[in-house]
């Protein structure tokens, strides 16, 4: 008897030792749980990335208004016979030595 409870204690102790240190730990179940939400969250990200880009994809396929407005935006250009304005602020103009 006494032995069969010596053999009972070594077996608990080795689940014990499992269940917080070896693989499939509490530990590493619970860092993989984060480390899951943070996958998760980058995956929601790039997800919304997508969307924002298929749909200048789309804009771009279906019409020049995308072409012009990007022009116009980022490099600045006007269509001919419109005249170009630049209001400079007085505050923010060059200082005279």
């Amino acid at each position: 008897m006494r032995l069969l409870i010596i053999i009972l204690i070594i077996v608990f102790i080795a689940l014990q030792y499992r269940l917080w240190f070896g693989d499939g730990s509490l530990s590493e179940v619970v860092q993989l749980s984060k480390e899951l939400e943070l996958q998760k969250q980058r995956l929601q990200e790039l997800e919304e990335r997508n969307r924002i880009l298929e749909a200048q994809v789309l804009d771009l396929q279906n019409g020049f208004d995308a072409y012009e407005e990007k022009a116009r935006s980022d490099l600045g250009m006007i269509k001919k016979e419109e005249t170009f304005f630049q209001i400079v602020d007085p505050d923010q103009s060059t200082s005279r030595p």
